[in-house]
């Protein structure tokens, strides 16, 4: 396999908003395979990739979603022009003036030249529904000869790169493919190990408009208890700066987010994740973030109610497409995750509710 970096690379170059994200499934679906008894795909597009150990051990699922921000094509204009709608949270101010990727080719979400706006066109963003996208076409025909039509994705274009410290990057869906890098890398990481349990990655679809493959996927492995991995927003900018409510940073360990907008951790998942990286040594911080939300909001309400934890990697700038994060953090929650499952034995005495 890759290195982190290398692979964080590759599965973020390839476009995947919500609903359409079938490319990154497929890639996944053929990286996971030399490690796992199993992987399918439902007919939702959820990847499962399975670690069949002790049958009569508990059945742990730790999940990450695949899907990124991005839009798809409303509307075709008679001069070639696209407009578009959101698909996930795509902020009208980060979206002007940016390259886009619409069903394979090359866009650019255009803006008036500053020459010939006025003063208060400067000072106000345009809102998604007055941005148009240019593919470079001059009439609708030659949009539909490219093979853009009504209803295709568009997506960030924003390569992943390294700062001068090696160990940060910038790129765009960093929210959620961080994730999907540290299940794949530590099936790795578990490829031969005996586990005494049953342990199943699930890959995610449409997390970013409503959780809805999280919801089908919990109920189809019926797991005794989940993990979602995830991102998290951080502070530690200079607009970030008296900011208390969100008090993490890049670079500091993995966050287990506590409480958030729809859910709150199951209290025997949280000590399980405290505990396994005190004792593994593992920096990690705590967030309560009731800005947004996870899997874990729909997960935890499945079938009798699944005991939940949430693994986040945090990131700044998050849903643009120059999110910043810490491969430092990424090997942590790969190594937290792995002592966990070196743990499913002893899962019950984490998912009573005795004291």
């Amino acid at each position: 396999m890759a290195d982190l970096f290398e692979l964080t690379q590759e599965l973020c170059r390839i476009p995947g908003a919500p609903g359409f994200e079938h490319e990154v499934v497929a890639w996944l679906r053929d990286a996971f395979r030399p490690y796992a008894d199993e992987v399918k795909v439902d007919s939702m597009g959820n990847l499962y990739a399975l670690r069949q150990g002790d049958p009569d051990g508990p059945i742990l699922m730790i999940s990450a979603h695949s899907d990124e921000i991005g839009g798809v094509v409303r509307a075709i204009e008679p001069d070639g022009f696209l407009r578009f709608n959101k698909l996930g949270g795509v902020l009208d101010s980060l979206a002007v003036g940016r390259k886009v990727m619409v069903n394979r080719h090359l866009g650019v979400i255009g803006l008036k030249a500053g020459h010939a706006q006025t003063e208060e066109e400067r000072q106000r963003v345009p809102t998604y529904t007055e941005q148009y996208i240019d593919v470079g076409a001059e009439s609708a025909e030659e949009v539909a000869g490219l093979g853009i039509r009504i209803g295709d994705p568009v997506t960030y274009v924003s390569e992943v790169q390294r700062f001068s410290k090696p160990d940060r990057f910038v790129g765009k869906a960093l929210d959620n493919r961080l994730g999907c890098v540290v299940l794949l890398a530590l099936f790795e990481r578990l490829h031969g190990v005996p586990i005494a349990g049953t342990l199943h990655a699930v890959v995610t679809v449409q997390e970013e408009v409503g959780l809805r493959g999280a919801k089908v996927a919990a109920n189809r492995v019926a797991p005794d208890c989940a993990i979602v991995v995830d991102t998290v927003p951080c502070g530690g900018t200079p607009d970030m700066a008296g900011d208390t409510t969100l008090p993490i940073g890049i670079g500091q360990g993995p966050a287990f987010r506590l409480v958030s907008r729809g859910d709150v951790a199951h209290h025997g998942m949280k000590r399980l994740l405290i505990e396994t990286a005190e004792e593994q040594d593992i920096p990690y911080q705590l967030v309560v973030h009731d800005r947004s939300s996870t899997d874990a909001s729909a997960i935890h309400l499945q079938r009798e109610g699944i005991p939940t934890g949430i693994v986040t990697i945090p990131r700044r700038y998050a849903h643009s497409p120059i999110e910043v994060a810490d491969m430092g953090d990424v090997r942590g929650t790969i190594a937290l995750l792995e002592a966990v499952v070196g743990r499913v034995g002893d899962l019950e005495r984490f998912l009573s509710f005795e004291v």
